[in-house]
């Protein structure tokens, strides 16, 4: 199975015919297991194929509501315009969901600290630590997952050859809406993330325990 994409549409194309031909039945989809793949462009995040009928609007809207760090749906319908059924189905009764991940990697430890300021400051210290890791997907939240399971364990940087390098560790992605824009959101985390250091972005790796199609898409 191909692992080197330049840009995350020729990646989006190539699995959505591998899923289509290779995928196994796995409840209501068909299933590709342990996929890894790298984007070796990552600021090349548009989806282009036609059939998918991406909207870029809505992933900025979505960005910008990450970057707000607000995990309640009513912040993306200001940004959007509008709430999508989705985030409307997976919110809690008061309008917060879990899989913000602006919210998620802006969480604070007992000193204050974000995750994400904690990373940053790691990789300026020492440019070669291997602990610059973001959790999202946490065991100490499975109560609140009822309606809403992260589908995210977690984000790694690193810096190779001077180039801020980027993995992206998930449970579970479908292919069509999941990948389309989380892809999105994870590399222009990458591209911020780069600025504040001050450095290039390098390879961005996407890994997926199941990257899976809906019957509906097939």
């Amino acid at each position: 199975m191909k692992n080197k994409f330049e840009n995350a549409n020729e990646a989006f194309e190539y699995f959505l015919n591998e899923i289509r031909c290779n995928g196994v039945e796995f409840g209501d989809t068909k299933a590709l297991f342990n996929v890894g793949f790298y984007l070796n462009n990552p600021t090349l995040r548009a989806i282009t194929t036609k059939e998918r009928k991406w909207s870029v609007d809505y992933a900025e809207a979505e960005w910008q509501w990450y970057l707000s760090g607000d995990n309640n749906i009513k912040k993306l319908g200001d940004l959007y315009g509008k709430i999508p059924p989705i985030w409307e189905r997976m919110a809690d009764d008061f309008g917060y969901v879990n899989s913000n991940y602006g919210y998620q990697w802006q969480r604070s430890d007992w000193n204050g600290t974000s995750q994400f300021a904690y990373v940053i400051s790691l990789l300026k210290q020492n440019p070669e630590t291997r602990q610059a890791a973001i959790s999202i997907y946490d065991a100490k939240e499975h109560p609140k997952y009822k309606n809403d399971t992260p589908c995210t364990y977690a984000i790694q940087f690193t810096i190779i050859d001077g180039k801020l390098c980027m993995s992206a560790y998930m449970r579970s992605n479908d292919l069509w809406y999941g990948f389309c824009n989380d892809q999105y959101q994870f590399s222009q985390l990458q591209q911020l993330v780069a600025s504040m250091l001050d450095i290039e972005i390098g390879w961005y790796y996407h890994h997926a325990h199941n990257l899976h199609l809906y019957n509906n898409k097939l």
